[in-house]
């Protein structure tokens, strides 16, 4: 489709303008706290916001504990998604959720006790943060945040407010996944000091880039949000915002942010690191994407590192796993496998343990709604905030970088500290792509900035620490804007 402006679409977005103009002379939203104590034998109102896609597999789990919870309430932006959700649900339990397009009014309803949010990632937060605000306790999809700030402000609300806060990585209640990383923190393969994430997921191009309509029935002022208001500029309306940096996260933040979190998890480490470095590129093909289809990142926690590979191109598995975790111990390592479980090996990569099993997360949810204690939860916010701003950060050194060849990127990782790993990776990065026939003589990449971190902290240091650390935040387009600790 032509990017050219035509007389319709300069129309639209003045319109965009206008409305834009409108919205940001609203109020703030104040919501009363309507707080109602569920007993132990109580139903628990249910809300889900966002009901296409891993909405829908919301829809089903909380259907599935009924009569345990009701589904009361559901939002969404888009007319003919949200019709059919409220018939979906009404057969499924035999009672009628209220049907919202604005998850404001939502917030008013005094039937729901809890929220379980599946927006887009730019919504996460602020959904969160509205619905602590009102009351409410919150099951929010991965990643929490779509940048870091954000990210620690749904924490300090879920705090301040005393609030169930569950994170929609379902992995940590699963058995085999338990298992494993308990046989990693014994000591069963040796000491661990790296920890390899894998997104090896195909991801074909999602068209050229353009100026599309808007599919009929939705409420794109509400779906842009806290988002800028710009024209759609991809095909598809749905899924495909992943890939546009004012949405989504790429796919570190949209598969790999579990797998982020496993790795962390294993590794025993409960801050971001004192550094951070990714490389990568969206290659083999030009279309309205933004985020990196191929990427590294290297995540620095001094004497541990968390390496993350994305690889949206055909590619092989390594070491049995093309969506996982593999930590590498002195004695052998562990590889675990999508949601399917795992094994460990020796050194000789003889297998000496299995892992399997599977879990509730949705029903862990439930249980610490009822008992009122954090600790219950298998995934706290704390958990979720400190995984999705891995992600985060490996993007923003990675949007900072410098386009650059092939050997000048080797040749600077080859000065790194943890240069025998990173090398390592790099050669396979590069013979991926070779297969795919991404020429590396003609084909620049996108070489990041190196980045520290203050020990402990959620802030960027020394150089380069100032560009990024203004992307640790964005923009907020009033109504739409989370607020400052001082404000929550």
């Amino acid at each position: 489709m032509s990017t050219r402006q035509s007389r319709r679409e300069f129309l639209e977005n003045s319109m965009f303008a206008a409305a834009a103009a409108v919205v940001g002379s609203a109020a703030v939203p104040s919501f009363q706290r309507e707080v109602r104590a569920v007993g132990a034998n109580e139903r628990i109102g249910m809300a889900v916001i966002g009901t296409r896609g891993r909405g829908g597999e919301h829809i089903s789990e909380w259907t599935r504990h009924y009569p345990e919870s009701e589904i009361t309430a559901v939002c969404d932006i888009d007319d003919g998604v949200l019709g059919k959700s409220v018939e979906r649900i009404e057969k499924a339990q035999g009672t009628k959720p209220t049907g919202y397009r604005d998850i404001r009014k939502l917030m008013e309803d005094k039937t729901v006790d809890a929220v379980s949010i599946a927006t887009p990632n730019h919504w996460h937060s602020l959904a969160a943060i509205w619905a602590i605000q009102a009351g409410k306790d919150v099951y929010c999809e991965k990643p929490v945040s779509h940048n870091v700030s954000e990210g620690r402000r749904v924490v300090e609300a879920a705090r301040k407010y005393q609030k169930i806060c569950q994170t929609g990585t379902q992995c940590r209640s699963m058995k085999g996944t338990l298992d494993a990383i308990e046989f990693v923190k014994a000591g069963k393969i040796g000491e661990v000091k790296l920890a390899r994430g894998l997104c090896y997921k195909r991801r074909p191009s999602i068209g050229p880039k353009g100026n599309y309509e808007v599919p009929a029935g939705i409420d794109y002022d509400l779906w842009l949000g806290p988002a800028p208001v710009k024209p759609l500029t991809r095909k598809q309306f749905h899924y495909d915002w992943h890939w546009q940096w004012d949405y989504g996260n790429g796919d570190l933040g949209n598969q790999g942010i579990h797998q982020m979190d496993i790795a962390r998890w294993g590794l025993g480490v409960d801050s971001l690191g004192v550094g951070v470095l990714s490389y990568g590129g969206r290659l083999s093909y030009e279309d309205a994407g933004e985020t990196a289809n191929t990427q590294v990142c290297i995540h620095d926690y001094g004497d541990k590192t968390l390496v993350f590979e994305v690889r949206g191109l055909v590619t092989k598995d390594y070491k049995g796993a093309n969506v996982g975790v593999i930590f590498h111990g002195t004695d052998g390592y562990v590889v675990l496998s999508s949601y399917t479980g795992g094994a460990a090996f020796d050194k000789d990569g003889n297998m000496t343990t299995k892992f399997s099993g599977g879990g509730d997360h949705f029903g862990n949810f439930l249980k610490a709604v009822k008992s009122r204690k954090p600790e219950d939860l298998a995934a706290d916010i704390q958990e979720g905030h400190l995984s999705s701003a891995l992600c985060h950060l490996g993007n923003i050194s990675y949007r900072l970088g410098k386009q650059t060849s092939a050997a000048a990127a080797k040749e600077a990782l080859a000065a790194s500290k943890i240069k025998n790993e990173t090398l390592d990776t790099f050669e396979r990065f590069t013979e991926h792509l070779a297969a795919n026939d991404v020429s590396l003589d003609k084909t620049q990449l996108q070489f990041g900035a190196n980045l520290s971190l203050v020990p402990g902290g959620e802030k960027f240091t020394g150089a380069g620490s100032e560009q990024a650390n203004a992307m640790l935040t964005r923009d907020y387009r009033a109504p739409f804007i989370v607020p400052a600790t001082k404000d929550l």
